[in-house]
């Protein structure tokens, strides 16, 4: 009998909080995308769903100790996770439950084993830049930003206010100043909440924040 609960979730597919994932075969490879969770605003893997939604079930216990070594051992720090098992037409799918994280970044190996800061972008797990991750390390010390409005803060503001985005590159080179100052300026404006992020596959932008809505620096679309 088909879980109704179960194709619920499945009929969404995947996106910011939901991933499928066929089978667990490699520990390191899934250590991404626990990371990549942890690291954004959480979310479930579905284990034993094929990418168009199809119920295969989980083949052997074994998935999950794999599951339990990405996370412990390929994580760093370790993820923490949930599991939930679904029944449905005789079949097992495991959901993987990752909280969004406090002791956020957590890093995880690429295909070269080079471990990297990945977070969730819809439904993909891309890299982190450096303006991130000095951004999460400022709230973390909730460090006070005092912003002074000199010629670089004043252009940036402007280009923003006539322009939908702008890139890193872009904001040093026209403000004509170092890229080190840049990313000073561009992690304050994050703290206080007057630029956001948005990652993609493609590219890095930053936009204002609209005061129509409540967008945090840190949420990626």
């Amino acid at each position: 009998m088909r879980n109704k609960k179960l194709q619920e979730k499945i009929d969404q597919g995947e996106h910011l909080h939901q991933d499928f994932k066929y089978a667990i075969n490699d520990s390191k490879k899934i250590a991404r995308s626990l990371a990549a969770f942890a690291n954004t605003e959480g979310g479930s893997l579905l284990v034993g769903v094929k990418d168009n939604g199809k119920i295969a079930g989980v083949s052997s216990e074994e998935e999950f100790y794999m599951i339990e070594a990405a996370a412990q051992m390929y994580c760093r720090p370790p993820v923490n996770f949930q599991v939930f098992e679904w029944q449905s037409e005789g079949k097992t799918v495991m959901e993987i439950i990752i909280p969004p994280s406090i002791e956020k970044p957590h890093k995880a190996p690429n295909k070269e084993n080079k471990y990297l800061v990945y977070v969730r972008v819809k439904d993909q797990n891309l890299l982190a830049n450096k303006i991130l991750l000095e951004y999460w390390k400022a709230k973390k010390k909730n460090k006070e930003n005092l912003f002074q409005i000199n010629h670089a803060e004043k252009f940036l503001l402007d280009f923003l206010s006539k322009n939908e985005s702008i890139t890193f590159s872009q904001f040093y080179k026209k403000a004509k100043i170092s890229r080190y100052k840049a990313e000073r300026i561009m992690v304050s404006l994050l703290c206080m909440n007057i630029i956001k992020i948005h990652i993609s596959e493609k590219q890095i932008t930053y936009s204002l924040v609209s005061t129509e809505g409540s967008s945090l620096p840190s949420s990626f679309e």
